[in-house]
């Protein structure tokens, strides 16, 4: 494929744009600069280095983020910063789209990719692709509280009780649950209708992807890395 044409087909801009990218000698493969926009190369494992990044070509791009608390994750935010943001732009132009969303206060670990296929099999309640939480709540956790979240609570737009497929208390105010829905603030509806209120809320995983036990990089507040075919198999996608 010509240069120009990868480059465009990975977010750098429209062909004239990836054109002059080249011709201005900011384009580098195997560590020399290149300035033929029309050069051809084999995508697979096609590797380039533009400005402080080194880019590898991806037909399709998957991505885990360490989310802080403060963005929004929305492309036009209203009152925050858009997680967008921590992305380099290259990502976003080729339309990398967060895997549901995480609200502005809560932190962890948020998937983006431009699959439509990936971003629905992750996304679907049919697919029951698990998500792991930790809340710090207002109130100390109590017996009862997390046998109520085993058990089923009644949220007032549910037809029927929902219930934690996990919880436990690891802390005197602390809930670590796991839920395989994807509704508007589950977690912390959850919690208020069992008895307490969440202070904070940290998703650790998504499916045997986690922040915590080593299946992804160690990935810092606003760090982000490509997702591997070992950590697609995690999530159960194989494409």
């Amino acid at each position: 494929m010509h240069l120009d044409r990868i480059l465009q087909s990975q977010g750098f801009g429209s062909r004239k744009e990836c054109r002059k990218l080249v011709r201005d000698g900011e384009v580098k493969i195997g560590g020399l600069v290149v300035t033929d926009p029309f050069a051809e190369y084999d995508t697979a494992g096609f590797v380039c280095e533009i400005g402080d990044w080194e880019w590898e070509y991806a037909e399709k791009v998957y991505i885990a983020l360490h989310k802080p608390a403060g963005y929004e994750c929305s492309h036009k935010p209203k009152h925050n910063e858009s997680v967008y943001h921590l992305l380099p732009e290259p990502l976003v132009a080729r339309d990398a789209q967060s895997v549901g969303r995480l609200d502005v206060d809560t932190t962890g670990l948020l998937l983006f990719s431009d699959d439509g296929q990936f971003i629905h099999a992750i996304s679907s309640a049919r697919r029951q692709v698990t998500k792991s939480y930790r809340a710090t709540t207002a109130q100390p956790v109590e017996a009862a509280q997390i046998e109520a979240l085993l058990a089923g609570v009644q949220l007032h737009d549910e037809p029927a009780p929902v219930a934690a497929l996990e919880a436990r208390q690891v802390g005197e105010r602390q809930i670590e649950l796991v839920i395989d829905h994807g509704k508007y603030h589950l977690v912390k509806r959850m919690i208020a209708a069992a008895g307490n209120h969440v202070d904070q809320l940290h998703r650790h995983a998504v499916g045997a992807l986690s922040l915590e036990d080593g299946s992804l990089p160690e990935l810092e507040p606003e760090d982000w890395c490509y997702l591997r075919p070992k950590h697609l198999a995690l999530l159960g996608y194989t494409g």
